[in-house]
């Protein structure tokens, strides 16, 4: 499947910008299954000095600085990329997920180093023990990892409910159970919050959404915008995605554009400003299917 997205982002100041820092992580990795054909990042006000490097988790970012007075700040990322369907896994033929738990506790193979890193607390997800009761009700003793990870994935889009004005960026995940509502964010540090209280290894995945579906199917929840979902690690099989807003596994559907620990290292669009007062942010996606 062939798609060009478009993804804006406008940011309309009360008062004046005198200077500004920023870096965008909006443009889609190439990844196996997915391959980035074409990408162009248009900034206005034009930037003075401008800068791409690949962050820690192998994301491209764009720094840039803006060293004039503005009132605005328009970035519109225009990406095409090739996506392939895949086979899901056999989840029923993964490990037990208490033997991957005990694999990533002290890990000696260089296959469990780099996940060894997700399995630890980051700044907006933190294990707890209310995370990991919760999580339990999916993980008997001797189920395979997989299959405990799709029914937490479907117990997370059953207990909570999709509305775009309960959280904020900052909600904290004890809000998010207390009111059992939130978005693809909240739900997506949910369960890595609940993996990582078991011992295992989760990532935070930001993405889009196809925009039309196929003939005779629903538009998945959180086109038209950035989405996120999250992956587990699974010895063999590397890293598997699980998308809990939608009760499903990514597919030919998402389109992957940065990964890590929780929203903070793959935020969009970040940065400081020297003035600007209040500001309004609007943001929109838009994939379609060449």
């Amino acid at each position: 499947m062939n798609c060009e997205i478009i993804h804006r982002t406008l940011y309309a100041y009360s008062e004046a910008v005198t200077v500004s820092q920023h870096a965008a992580r909006v443009e889609p990795r190439s990844l196996p299954g997915q391959t980035l054909e074409e990408f162009s990042l248009r900034i206005d006000p034009p930037p003075a000095l401008r800068k791409g490097k690949v962050d820690y988790f192998g994301n491209r970012v764009c720094f840039f600085s803006i060293q004039e007075v503005h009132s605005r700040l328009e970035i519109i990322a225009r990406s095409r990329v090739t996506v392939a369907a895949s086979t899901p896994p056999a989840l029923s033929l993964s490990p037990p997920w208490r033997n991957v738990a005990g694999m990533l506790s002290d890990p000696v193979s260089p296959e469990t180093v780099e996940p060894y890193e997700f399995v630890f607390d980051s700044p907006m997800v933190r294990a707890a023990p209310r995370l990991a009761d919760y999580a339990r009700e999916s993980f008997a003793a001797d189920t395979p990892l997989l299959a405990s990870v799709l029914d937490l994935n479907r117990r997370i889009h059953a207990d909570f409910k999709y509305d775009k004005v309960a959280t904020t960026v900052a909600t904290p995940l004890e809000v998010v159970m207390e009111k059992r509502r939130g978005v693809c964010q909240d739900f997506a540090h949910l369960a890595i919050a609940c993996l990582r209280s078991m011992g295992l290894a989760a990532r935070y995945v930001s993405g889009y959404l196809r925009t039309l579906p196929p003939a005779g199917r629903p538009a998945l929840t959180g086109a038209d915008a950035s989405h996120a979902w999250f992956s587990v690690y699974c010895p063999e099989l590397g890293w598997v995605d699980f998308d809990p807003t939608n009760n499903l596994m990514p597919g030919a559907e998402h389109i992957t554009l940065a990964y890590g620990r929780d929203f903070g290292d793959v935020s969009p669009v970040s940065g400081i400003i020297t003035g600007g007062g209040k500001h309004v942010v609007r943001a929109g996606v838009t994939v379609n299917v060449l």
